[in-house]
């Protein structure tokens, strides 16, 4: 039995923040029930192409759901939208501002006609002070949590790679919604969770916010190293490899010294004989170090490093990530079906003993309305006329 078997969540969900928090439940044994706008649907659908013709985004969040199709701004929907949550366990929207309550779905609403139901909001700024009513996308909860300011180089600021702003308000939500299943577990009420991804992203700030705040100045953008601590970061090898290193104490940096520079001399040098020391002295340091690794390959490097007992990476791009040997060795990848066919998937990472996650497929656009509204009790001839008038 899948933890969360028995738990049904109605999503009305978008893009990833939402949709990246349920299909977790989902992968926990919960049935999600997708609510997505007739013809479009989710907007991720359309943000590419590149996996079999559907989204790269899509594909990634939305697994083992299905997919109901609903105008809910459409009168005739709100009968079908309390079926919904006559029998829902939790419910998690991440709308704009005020658009759940406009549609009759607020917390207060459906809580006091259900008190034990899980009710879900993620939003960029929450839904009080200055900020409540104003757009938030990823990039701009970026800006607005300073991640910008301490990420690229001196010379210019840079965003994540990836949606840290929304996978963060994603995996809170998620654990919130699971803390809030165990205490109705125990009590019987339900809760109201208000999840913010500035608040979320912020958290994730704290060393930067910390520094900052008590040491008067903020850490330097500093590229790939490491903005405080030497040396942690990128060294070129002789045939054009990069290889990352962290060194994080002085025991470390006197075997580095030794076994992989090859001079011991080097860790009492007073440019580096204690952490402050070497950030000061970074570019002395960097020097050093390229001296030595220039003379060799990639793989030399890292053997040495190996060898050494110091922490080490290669620069992976993508591709070298999706054929990762340590991923392969611990069967970390599985199939997933989609209205394209077969598409490959890494296992959650939850590694839960006894415990095997659902992993199933990408639902096609509205692919279960018919089969849902059936088991909400509509007859075939009043399915037709959803259909007809355009409400599903």
């Amino acid at each position: 039995m899948r933890p969360l078997e028995g738990v049904t969540v109605v999503a009305l969900e978008q893009v990833i923040a939402g949709p990246f928090a349920t299909r977790q439940l989902a992968e926990l044994g919960a049935r999600v029930i997708k609510i997505e706008r007739p013809g479009t649907g989710d907007a991720a659908r359309a943000y590419d192409r590149t996996v079999k013709g559907q989204s790269s985004h899509f594909v990634w969040t939305n697994r083992s759901k299905e997919s109901l199709t609903l105008d809910v701004k459409h009168p005739a929907a709100e009968r079908v939208l309390q079926k919904l949550l006559d029998a829902a366990d939790v419910f998690v929207h991440n709308l704009a501002p005020g658009a759940v309550e406009r549609l009759g779905m607020g917390a207060a609403a459906l809580r006091e006609r259900k008190p034990s139901l899980v009710w879900c909001s993620i939003s960029g700024y929450g839904p009080s002070g200055p900020y409540a009513a104003k757009k938030a996308y990823d990039l701009l909860v970026q800006c607005e949590a300073g991640l910008l300011s301490i990420t690229g180089t001196e010379e210019t600021p840079c965003k994540a790679g990836i949606p840290v702003a929304d996978i963060a308000a994603g995996m809170y939500a998620f654990s919130a919604i699971l803390a809030a299943l165990l205490r109705r577990g125990r009590t019987g009420e339900g809760a109201t969770i208000e999840i913010t991804m500035l608040e979320a992203l912020g958290e994730w700030m704290g060393f930067p916010a910390y520094f900052t705040a008590y040491g008067g100045t903020a850490p330097p953008r500093s590229g790939a190293h490491h903005a405080t601590i030497a040396p942690y970061g990128p060294f070129e090898a002789g045939d054009g490899g990069s290889v990352f290193i962290s060194v994080q104490n002085e025991r470390e940096f006197a075997r580095f010294c030794e076994q992989v520079l090859g001079d011991k001399a080097l860790a009492r040098d007073a440019r580096f004989a204690s952490a402050p020391a070497r950030l000061a002295n970074r570019r002395a340091l960097q020097a050093a170090i390229d001296g030595v690794f220039r003379a060799l390959t990639t793989s030399q490097v890292i053997d040495k490093l190996d060898a050494a007992g110091i922490a080490n990476a290669r620069l992976n791009g993508m591709a070298d990530f999706w054929r990762h040997p340590q991923l392969a060795a611990r069967d970390r990848w599985a199939s997933v079906g989609s209205s394209a066919g077969s598409i490959k998937a890494l296992k959650p990472a939850f590694n839960l003993s006894g415990f095997e996650p659902k992993m199933g497929a990408v639902p096609a656009l509205g692919e279960h309305t018919r089969a849902l509204l059936a088991e909400l009790g509509y007859a075939q001839d009043e399915i037709e006329r959803l259909s007809a008038t355009g409400v599903i």
